[in-house]
């Protein structure tokens, strides 16, 4: 047995052992990633994949089906766990950063629904390609892409929704590439659709760039729906004839549209008037639809060698004297996919753009560029021509780079791989790549908001170093969805503070180097560089989160306590004060999940309570003193009493900004009064003081919530109205005579120089500031009456 001769080797040795623990307990965070092999998805897996996952699992191992398997129930609760959290975005971050430590405030996959659920509720649309099913995260961007979507809004506990199911499949068929088919599932969108204002389902909406959403209120029959979307086609099937035909196709050449002319013999059948205006929809913008009666223009489909009907496609700078039929493409289909297809097929590519011309192009227009790695390249689609018109507005170019031709280019932007890139009209020096879907309306959507936006992306060449300007910068993996997510938020972010914080991105796979220096160990994560100062971002994805946290940085809500500045100005706080205090360490999971509400809660207390933290890896003496025993520790110091160290601890169940506002200000001292039924009577409806009463019952729970929102409203307008409680439970009769018919009420008594009505004014709200704005105003409208009033009888 080896002895330590030391106490030096007993330091070393301990150092050692310490390390190889922490070492270990870092490995078992990082490598407890059981819930993607659970449902037997990858990381990168999209929402739509873990739900098809889920449902394959569901229907095997669910309870109902294995019912001789005694830990059946056990073993489902785990894939149900598993895709409570990976279907919501951020508690798949917390669940990828910290693993199941950073989730222990988080009960989501204790209940489950039946086999029966699975089998025919469950993610109705998830195996129809035709259908998009659009989560939170790209809505939005979807429905702004400017082409025309019609969205169903369902719930799968609704009846009417799977009644309606198979005719929105065939529907969808039917119209596929006129209209983009959406559906919104809104029992995981519960956020999206109360957002949207849908209170029924299904609820559908057309939705169209630049013009409000439209509802549908007709029968759920496939006719009824197509004529109601068909309306909102905007584009034009035109009737040409000898006098107008010539002049159309010799235009096209200056114009850069084509035709596609449908001629209508007597022989043979000729596209429907639906096929026609479902292919002008389908083109529209890149080629112009007609038709042509050959009965009444027989000269010149004789001219044209159109004995029969046919359909053809005139490109631009097609020719058409005598029976020469130079570039004309006839077709003889009448399906209007096969016809789009083979139209498509023929319009020109993308300008291919030279590195001689690349700098000065780049630092004149705005472009959007696919980067290709040499002709064999088949990384574009047909479809993604439709970018020239859908961006058309936006005044961005669309154009090819080819990287085999020039490397050095390619390498200096970090192009390693076929993407595309908007630049935004200062050179190479300002783009971004694109990381979404490599579909239409997700690039549509990111070209637009990219050119709009100041979001760049980073390498080691333009990487912040000690810059004097601060720097918002996003460490991501391409093949992590919640980065995707948070990308367009940056976007909306960055627009607001222009001017005063720089955005950009790095993508990690890449620049693998630049990621370990910062010491970056999971995706996304978001530092603000300010200087020597560097701050992590822990909120959700939402500009409105991230426009917070930067506010936070620059008028700290949270106090960061010293032991000496905790002995200053906790214990020995003045007489009136309160404050709350969180105890945390920042390897904690849950101290770190804690954080953003934490400081969001405080700027909801500020002017009522003092908020601070203490770092306890930093200060472990400190915390060791004060008797914290666990991670994080939440402790609310009341009012100076005789004992300091008097304090409270917070065990509840919830840890976000709104139970703790409300379980911190129940410690407020009260400030309304108690009123009884004779106080009533004397201070409200005889005194000479304006009033607000709450009229609540002591066993309502949404009294008791309303209850510290009160105390602020006291508060707030302390001076000028004065607040009162009367308990309906104790004094019926009271409440009765005031017209009292729920609970709590809120009413407002003001004195306007005679006895005031046992009625009041009903007040519809429970948000303090709320009616405290409406308190005021209703109060300087008495004022300038009064005034006017004066004034007249002057």
């Amino acid at each position: 047995m080896e002895f330590l001769a030391s106490k030096g080797d007993y330091s070393r040795y301990f150092k050692r052992h310490l390390l190889l623990v922490l070492v270990c307990v870092i490995v078992l965070v990082c490598t407890d990633q059981d819930y993607y092999s659970l449902l037997g998805v990858s990381k990168e897996a999209t929402s739509r994949e873990i739900r098809q996952a889920f449902k394959k699992l569901a229907l095997k191992l669910h309870p109902d089906k294995n019912q001789n398997d005694p830990n059946a129930h056990d073993n489902f609760l785990k894939i149900n766990r598993a895709y409570e959290v990976l279907k919501d975005e951020d508690l798949r971050k917390k669940y990828d950063k910290y693993g199941e430590k950073g989730l222990e405030d988080q009960q989501q996959g204790g209940r489950y629904e039946s086999w029966h659920f699975y089998r025919y509720d469950f993610g109705i649309y998830d195996d129809d390609p035709e259908i998009i099913t659009l989560d939170r995260g790209e809505f939005d961007a979807a429905v702004n892409s400017g082409e025309l979507w019609f969205v169903n809004f369902y719930s799968p506990r609704c009846s009417h929704c799977h009644d309606l199911a198979p005719t929105w499949r065939e529907f969808a068929k039917e119209l596929d590439g006129v209209i983009r088919i959406g559906a919104v599932n809104c029992g995981d969108n519960r956020m999206l659709c109360r957002i949207k204002g849908i209170n029924s389902y299904p609820s559908l909406y057309v939705f169209k760039t630049g013009m409000q959403p439209v509802k549908y209120y007709g029968d759920r029959s496939k006719e009824s729906l197509k004529n109601f979307a068909m309306q909102y086609v905007t584009s034009t099937v035109t009737e040409l004839w000898a006098g107008n035909f010539v002049n159309a196709i010799e235009t096209s050449f200056a114009s850069g549209v084509g035709w596609l002319i449908t001629f209508c013999a007597e022989r043979g059948d000729c596209l429907s008037y639906q096929t026609r205006l479902k292919l002008a929809g389908m083109l529209e913008g890149l080629v112009n639809v007609g038709w042509m009666d050959c009965g009444t223009q027989g000269e010149l489909c004789d001219n044209l060698d159109v004995s029969s009907s046919t359909t053809a496609y005139f490109p631009p700078g097609a020719t058409i004297n005598n029976k020469e039929k130079g570039g004309v493409l006839f077709l003889n289909s009448l399906d209007a996919r096969e016809i789009y297809q083979e139209v498509m097929q023929h319009l020109p590519d993308f300008e291919i753009i030279s590195a001689a011309s690349l700098e000065d192009r780049l630092a004149h227009h705005r472009w959007l560029l696919f980067f290709q790695f040499g002709e064999g390249d088949k990384s574009n689609v047909q479809e993604f021509k439709k970018l020239k018109f859908l961006l058309k507005d936006e005044h961005i170019q669309v154009g090819k780079f080819d990287c085999l031709s020039s490397p050095t280019v390619c390498n200096k932007l970090y192009v390693y791989q076929p993407c595309l890139a908007v630049f935004k009209g200062k050179g190479t020096g300002d783009y971004e790549i694109h990381h979404g879907k490599k579909i239409l309306y997700d690039i549509v959507a990111f070209a637009k908001e990219s050119v709009n936006s100041h979001v760049i992306t980073l390498g080691p060449q333009n990487f912040p170093d000690k810059e004097k300007e601060p720097w918002l910068v996003d460490f991501f993996a391409p093949w992590c969805p919640p980065c995707r997510a948070l990308l367009p938020e940056l976007r909306k972010a960055s627009k607001h503070l222009y001017g005063q914080l720089k955005f950009g991105t790095l993508d990690c796979t890449v620049h693998e180097g630049l990621c370990n220096m910062h010491n970056i160990r999971a995706y996304p994560t978001t530092v603000v560089f300010n200087q020597s100062d560097v701050h992590e971002y822990e909120g959700h994805h939402s500009a409105e989160q991230i426009l917070e946290f930067i506010e936070d940085l620059r008028n700290p809500s949270v106090v960061s306590l010293t032991p000496e500045t905790f002995a200053e100005l906790v214990q020995r706080r003045k007489q009136e004060e309160i404050w709350m205090v969180d105890f945390y360490a920042p390897w904690c999971g849950p101290c770190q999940a804690l954080m953003p509400e934490w400081k969001k809660m405080a700027r909801m207390l500020n002017g009522l309570i003092s908020v601070g933290s203490v770092d306890c890896q930093k200060y472990y003496s400190f915390c060791h003193q004060e008797n914290v025993r666990g991670y994080p520790e939440i402790r609310l110091f009341p009012q100076k009493s005789n004992t300091a160290h008097h304090y409270y601890s917070y065990n509840g169940w919830h840890r976000d900004a709104y139970s703790l506002r409300a379980w911190a200000l129940g410690y407020l001292p009260q400030v309304s009064v108690d009123l009884t039924p004779q106080s009533f009577t004397e201070k409200v409806l005889n005194g000479k003081d304006h009033w607000v009463i709450d009229f609540y019952a002591p066993w309502c729970g949404p009294c008791q919530n309303f209850a510290p929102e009160f105390e602020i409203l006291a508060r707030a307008v302390k001076g000028k109205v004065k607040a009162g409680k009367v308990d309906c439970q104790a004094y019926g009769h009271t409440c009765q005579t005031a017209d009292i018919r729920a609970y709590p009420t809120v009413k407002f008594y003001p004195y306007q120089g005679t006895k005031k009505s046992v009625l009041g004014e009903y007040i519809d709200s429970r948000d303090a500031k709320g009616i405290a704005d409406l308190l005021n105003e209703k109060l300087e409208a008495m004022e300038n009456k009064g005034k006017r009033k004066k004034s007249r009888s002057k």
